[in-house]
């Protein structure tokens, strides 16, 4: 490669790398399926600032292990919010939601929270 062809090249992609990690920064708030079975349902959730998850509700009770932590508030759509800080790397439990109730996680901090969550399915 010449020269000219290594500049040409460095030119096109440093400002792409650097759109790169602009838009890695820019998280969206969404959820990836990871495993499910009879037992458990187990996603990926990613909770970008000021962007919360839909209104939704949790028939069963859950283990959160937070792969980047941060502040998150648990709002109850007709009731009080929950504070929560997770830490990364480690687990929390979260029970059942009442019967008829609706929350939505939202994200007060300033970077991405991406947690798993593993969704029991049966009383054990």
């Amino acid at each position: 490669m010449t020269l000219r062809s290594w500049r040409t090249a460095l030119a096109v992609a440093l400002p792409l790398a650097a759109l790169g990690v602009l838009v890695a920064e820019q998280a969206v708030t969404q959820r990836f399926p990871q495993f499910e079975n009879d037992d458990v349902k187990v996603w990926r959730s990613v909770i970008a600032p000021g962007t919360p998850l839909p209104l939704h509700h949790h028939d069963h009770g859950r283990v959160i292990i937070p792969l980047e932590g941060g502040t998150v508030d648990v709002v109850q759509q007709n009731g009080p919010t929950e504070h929560h800080v997770w830490e990364t790397g480690k687990a929390y439990w979260l029970p059942v939601n009442a019967p008829g109730t609706l929350h939505t996680d939202v994200n007060v901090g300033k970077k991405p929270v991406v947690v798993v969550v593993v969704e029991l399915k049966k009383d054990h």
